[in-house]
């Protein structure tokens, strides 16, 4: 049986970027070029563009991918049993393993993220958008367990997220790596202290827009 047009072209394009992460793992994500993955595929570099139109296009579909990994395990958290406070230290602190385990055994995969974050590509600001839900949903559970007291369980997550941002941040874990605090557990506790209190959103620091990929950017200035 003949595969079908649109199913040799998802093949062709989930080759591509099992090569591309490969490469991108070996060499780095900058060095790697169009030609390079082709020709690891046995291929020429048009039918590469068929299915991605430019070489920026691959290296967000790939930090795509791994920052999935991080999200498919938060959700798992979410949809395991216990508490939402336990869910919610078990996210944030799964977060912070799966890029501290990244920059251990990767760097160069490490740089891809950091870069996708630095640089506000469209794969961070998802993954952001997607981690945000989750924890919404723990925090919704929270509170519809009598846990916590929030009136608006979105803008609590991405304050709880903003929070813990030394924690998740691939750029902020390596920079601050040696400031002996606050911990995760602190930080998490500092967090679980807030939710459990009757806070209206105006107190939620409605009037405080914080910059989702750049958390020294408030309302569009830069913070000293």
């Amino acid at each position: 049986m003949k595969k079908s047009l649109g199913s040799t072209t998802e093949a062709t394009r989930l080759a591509v970027l099992e090569i591309a992460e490969r490469l991108f793992g070996q060499i780095g994500f900058q060095k790697t070029t169009v030609a390079d993955i082709a020709r690891a595929l046995h291929m020429s570099s048009a039918n590469v563009y068929r299915s991605f139109s430019a070489k920026a296009e691959i290296d967000g579909a790939v930090a795509g991918h791994l920052l999935g990994e991080i999200e498919a395990e938060v959700v798992d958290i979410a949809k395991g049993g216990g508490a939402a406070s336990e869910q919610l230290r078990a996210a944030i602190a799964a977060i912070e393993r799966r890029n501290a385990q990244r920059f251990l055994q990767n760097r160069k995969l490490y740089e891809l993220v950091e870069a996708a974050f630095n640089e506000n590509w469209p794969a961070a600001h998802e993954h952001l958008d997607r981690l945000n839900a989750t924890l919404a949903e723990i925090i919704a559970r929270g509170v519809a367990a009598g846990e916590f007291h929030v009136q608006n369980c979105e803008l609590a997550a991405i304050l709880v997220r903003s929070a813990c941002l030394r924690f998740c941040n691939p750029r902020l874990m390596v920079e601050c790596a040696q400031d002996p605090e606050p911990t995760i557990d602190q930080m998490v506790d500092f967090c679980l202290a807030a939710l459990r209190q009757d806070v209206s959103e105006a107190r939620l620091g409605a009037q405080i827009s914080i910059h989702p990929l750049n958390p020294l950017k408030c309302n569009g200035a830069a913070v000293n």
